[in-house]
């Protein structure tokens, strides 16, 4: 598994995210999780640590209360923490806040990764969240209820 990760990011640094994902496809099924305790106490830590925003769309995924699909919160997959992350649904709920404006190239290479283990993500703004909290999660369940319709 740890070979495999090293392939990833090496395919990622060399040939850039999207042609990564074209050579890496034996990643699609794959769970990548750490198993060390570091990563669990890192996930607690972040888990305590939320934002505002983290915090108000917690209290909406959390208890299956979107389309009955579980979503769980600081998630460890590879060398990242999802916001938020539904295994069933191979779905990824990030929120952005203002140091992520200057850093999209980062955050390209990270939805890469995510996108080459087989999940989808979804991104929103602090701001979004905050302002606009129904819009957000209408647009959560429209993805999981257009997502299903695919299955």
């Amino acid at each position: 598994m740890r070979d495999l990760i090293q392939r990833a990011w090496r395919a990622i640094e060399d040939f850039g995210s999207v042609r990564a994902l074209l050579l890496l496809p034996q990643m699609q099924n794959t769970r990548i999780m750490p198993s060390s305790e570091s990563a669990h106490e890192t996930a607690r830590k972040l888990r305590r640590q939320q934002t505002t925003a983290e915090q108000i769309l917690w209290r909406h995924l959390r208890a299956r209360r979107i389309c009955n699909v579980k979503f769980r919160r600081q998630f460890p997959i590879g060398a990242y923490f999802a916001d938020f992350c539904s295994i069933e649904r191979r779905l990824v709920v990030e929120i952005d806040g203002e140091q992520h404006a200057d850093s999209s190239h980062d955050d390209d290479v990270r939805s890469s990764f995510l996108g080459s283990c087989g999940y989808r993500v979804l991104r929103f703004w602090n701001h979004e969240v905050l302002a606009n909290t129904e819009n957000v999660l209408d647009r959560i369940e429209e993805f999981l209820i257009s997502d299903s319709r695919k299955s």
